[in-house]
């Protein structure tokens, strides 16, 4: 688990904790191997992912990730679903929830340090 002032950030395969608070799927994708009845969170905003198009190109390449990070925040300037998650962050604990197996160089991580 990865905290961030607020927000944590976890793999989704991760068991629950009563700390967590709000849990919300930010992947475009289900995640692989997850059964729905084992899927453990509150909300699914795949919008708040990034387009196909970034996603496909950045490959979750490690050195691209500054490249990687200022394009996706530049797609997340008018979405409403980050609106959402603002929402969901104002009125208590958030836990951000994604696939990735590297949470440092993700788009999860991206939005974590954006809500704070």
């Amino acid at each position: 688990m990865f905290r961030m002032a607020g927000v944590r950030l976890r793999r989704v395969y991760e068991d629950p904790s009563p700390a967590d608070g709000t849990r919300v799927l930010v992947d475009r994708i289900w995640p692989r191997g997850l059964r729905k009845d084992a899927a453990h969170f509150d909300e699914w905003l795949k919008d708040v992912a990034p387009s196909t198009e970034l996603r496909t190109w950045y490959g979750h390449e490690p050195d691209k990730f500054d490249e990687f990070r200022r394009r996706y925040l530049a797609e997340l300037k008018h979405n409403d679903s980050l609106d959402r998650l603002k929402a969901i962050r104002r009125d208590g604990e958030l836990t951000v929830l994604t696939a990735t197996r590297d949470v440092d160089h993700s788009h999860a991580a991206v939005l974590a340090k954006l809500l704070n």
